[in-house]
Order: C-alpha cells, then structure tokens, then sequence
C-alpha cells in the first residue's frame, strides 16, 4: 500500500509516517518503480506499535529498541519490562513535578482576592525566585 493508505490505516499522519521512513525507525518494505514507497501490513502494525509507544511516552530511540525487541523472537522479556519500568519511572517523577506545580499555583490562587484592588499573590509568587 501506499504511504498515504498506510498512514490512514496506522492512524499516523503521512508526514510522521514519512518520518519514521527517514530516521530508518519504520522502513517501507520496497519501492515501487514510480519511486512511491510501499508498504506491507507488516509496516502498518510497526506504525501502530510506534503511535502507541509514542503515546506512552517512549522516545524515538525507545521505540526503536523496543522495535528491534519486538522483532527478536528470542527475546527476553525481562528486556521489555526494564524499558516499561524505567518509563513509568519517569512518568512517576512528571506526575511529583506537576502535583507541586499544581499545590503551588493552587496556594497562590487561592491567596488572591480576585477583586478590583491590583495587588496580586499570583503575579508576586510568578516573579519571585524560586
């Protein structure tokens, strides 16, 4: 199929999709004497497991790795799970970062009358320090 048909059947936009092609991270399966690249359903459910991957998180360079994983049938899945792991690491640490975020534009909004006055805690704690 197409880069066109493949994108719509992988739910990528053709441009990521050529991407991918580009970086060597999900490669057509030929070219077509047009030039055209061709894809097989074989590339269409690497493309679903990249936008699903990238929807977790997981980088470019993940996703290949957890590619070339899904790829080795003598694979350990020990491999796969530290990756997952190390993710969810990083997903645990984001979530720590936004709840303070969160608890200290909360506090300052919660300090501010919100009335006609121009004296604001939220644009004092902006430009304080931290």
């Amino acid at each position: 199929m197409n880069i066109g048909d493949a994108a719509r059947a992988s739910g990528l936009p053709t441009k990521t999709v050529r991407y991918y092609a580009d970086i060597g991270l999900v490669s057509p399966s030929a070219r077509r004497d047009n030039g055209y690249r061709d894809y097989s359903s074989t590339e269409v459910q690497k493309l679903r497991f990249v936008q699903r991957a990238r929807g977790f998180g997981f980088s470019i360079e993940d996703c290949r790795e957890l590619l070339a994983l899904y790829e080795d049938r003598d694979r350990a899945s020990a491999d796969v799970k530290a990756i997952a792991l190390e993710r969810l690491d990083e997903i645990d640490a984001k979530m720590a970062e936004l709840q303070t975020l969160r608890d200290e534009l909360s506090h300052l909004a919660e300090a501010c009358s919100g009335d006609a006055r121009p004296d604001c805690p939220i644009l004092k704690g902006l430009s304080a320090a931290s």
